[in-house]
Parts: C-alpha cells; sequence; structure tokens
C-alpha cells in the first residue's frame, strides 16, 4: 500500500467519478483506475461498485475510507516533521459528531497557550471504527458514550452522567414539559442509523420505534440529520443531554425513567504524554463548570 493508491482511492471516494478524479490528481484516467485494481488486490476487497453510469463506494469501501484518510495523513505529517527543525507536538483527537466537535475548541485553546509547538489533528469517525484507532495507537484519545455492552481494552475516563433526553424544537408538543418518562413520549419519533450511535442509544430508539406505525417512523443516517428533522418540527428523537454540547436552537427534556448515560474520554491505559494528561485535566475541569453553569440557570 502506498500514497499513490491512498490518494487515487480518496479522490473517487470523493468524486465518485474517475474521470473528475484524474483531473483533480493530474494522472490520467487508466493510472487512476490501475491503482484502484492493485489497492483492492492488495487489501481482498472491491472498494468500488463500478457500471457505465455510476461510481459507489462499497461497503468495504465506505469502511476503508476514514482509514484511507488517516493513512494518507499521518504520512504527510511525518514527512514534514522530518524535513522541519521544529520538535512540534503531535495530538490526535477523535470524536463521533459534531456535537462532540464542539467541546474540542476552548480546550485546544488552553492546551496551545501552554504548548506553543502543539500540533492537533482531529478525527470525525463513525462510533464502530473510532476506538480501534486507539487501540491501534493512531489516535491518543476520543470522545464517546460508555458502552457497556461492548468490552474494551482502552481506559475509560468519565466526564459526566447525563439523563437521555427528547430532542425536539420548541415548537414541538413535548417541548412544553420539563421532564417526561417513556410512556408520555408521543407523536413522529426520529432514529438514527446504527452505525452513528451505540448499542444502549440504539435499543432505547428501537423500543419506541417497535410500538409506532409506519408512518410516524423517520430515519436518519447520523445525528446531525436526525437533529435538522427535529429543528424542521418533524417529530423528536433521543440524545443524551450532554450540556456543553446541546444545540441551542432544541429543547433537550430529561427522561427520567431512562438509564443515565456515561460521556467521557477514551484513551490507552498508560497515558502519561504530558499533552495528553493536560488534555484530560483540561477537558474534566470544562465539563465541570459546563454542568455547574446549567444548574445555575
Amino acid at each position: 500500500m502506498n500514497t499513490i493508491q491512498l490518494e487515487c482511492f480518496i479522490a473517487v471516494a470523493e468524486y465518485l467519478n474517475f474521470s473528475k478524479a484524474s483531473r483533480e490528481l493530474k494522472i490520467t484516467q487508466p493510472a487512476v483506475s490501475h491503482q484502484i485494481q492493485t489497492l483492492e488486490e492488495e487489501l481482498g476487497v472491491k472498494l468500488f461498485n463500478r457500471t457505465s453510469k455510476s461510481v459507489t463506494l462499497t461497503h468495504e469501501g465506505g469502511l476503508f475510507l476514514p482509514d484511507a484518510q488517516l493513512i494518507l495523513k499521518t504520512a504527510m505529517t511525518a514527512k514534514q516533521r522530518l524535513g522541519s527543525h521544529e520538535h512540534f507536538i503531535s495530538l490526535e483527537l477523535g470524536c463521533h459528531n459534531y456535537m462532540e466537535l464542539k467541546l474540542f475548541p476552548p480546550i485546544l485553546k488552553k492546551l496551545s497557550d501552554e504548548f506553543p509547538l502543539l500540533r492537533p489533528n482531529i478525527h470525525l469517525v463513525p462510533f464502530p471504527s473510532l476506538l480501534s484507532l486507539i487501540e491501534n495507537n493512531q489516535i491518543h484519545a476520543a470522545l464517546g458514550i460508555k458502552d457497556d455492552q461492548r468490552m474494551s481494552p482502552l481506559f475509560f475516563k468519565e466526564l459526566c452522567s447525563a439523563p437521555v433526553a427528547c430532542v425536539c424544537s420548541p415548537e414541538h408538543p413535548l417541548s412544553k414539559y420539563e421532564s417526561l418518562t417513556k410512556n408520555q413520549l408521543t407523536g413522529n419519533f426520529i432514529a438514527c442509523s446504527p452505525r452513528q450511535i451505540p448499542d444502549s442509544i440504539f435499543t432505547m430508539q428501537n423500543s419506541i420505534l417497535v410500538n409506532l406505525l409506519p408512518e410516524q417512523r423517520f430515519f436518519a443516517e447520523n445525528i446531525e440529520s436526525a437533529f435538522a428533522l427535529a429543528k424542521a418540527q418533524l417529530g423528536y428523537t433521543l440524545y443524551p443531554n450532554i450540556a456543553p454540547a446541546r444545540d441551542p436552537e432544541l429543547r433537550y427534556i430529561p427522561i427520567t425513567n431512562l438509564p443515565r448515560i456515561s460521556f467521557g474520554v477514551y484513551c490507552q491505559h498508560k497515558h502519561d504524554q504530558p499533552v495528553l494528561k493536560r488534555f484530560l485535566t483540561l477537558i474534566s475541569q470544562y465539563m465541570k463548570d459546563g454542568a455547574e453553569d446549567t444548574e445555575n440557570v
């Protein structure tokens, strides 16, 4: 596997068109096809479904895309670091969605003030593959919900214990309540793809779906799409009420008879790197302050 193969694969995955990818890479289309073919042979899987009219990623291609992007980024970063006389400090972080992504900027601002040579990078990766990147030492730490249904060899530091909330627009009929029970949930429900949420949340949403008529069910590819449908007043969804990560355009109503969710940060058990240790301290304090600010409102 080499960087040319990865560049070709990523370009075709982005454009879903071999001609456009070849123009972007400034190489011939047959050369792009050859690089993809040799990569597929090396991996032992088919990465694209190709017809005379369309190109689509296979399931395996979709799974490999974030890995390819990470490998190429790592190779480019290593090349830059070796060619520089500066000793930059790498910090590779991960998260699952844009709500979690919102937690990083204030922490990275403080870290960069304390470590001027810090060069952080953030990976937005679907849930199933994110933890494996930590296990393989490809990223240092990742935010996420603790999933007790899956055993993980990683260290988990809890940042908050969050209630599961009914997330809806301020105009939704349920928004008038300060708290709800599961039996009080009514109306259209927006479910999220199981690839984008942990098993604990997926189990909760399934227990609601089974009691609904087909016309009351909406399905979203990811949590951002689910929130967009909720803002459009098409229904409500479920998500942990993590105070600093809340969307200000939505209402979060805690559901009192559903178990609370442990949200925190995953990393290797040996997390003695100074920048990583400081990151864990700063984000713990940030989450604590955010929870206290919410209670005082």
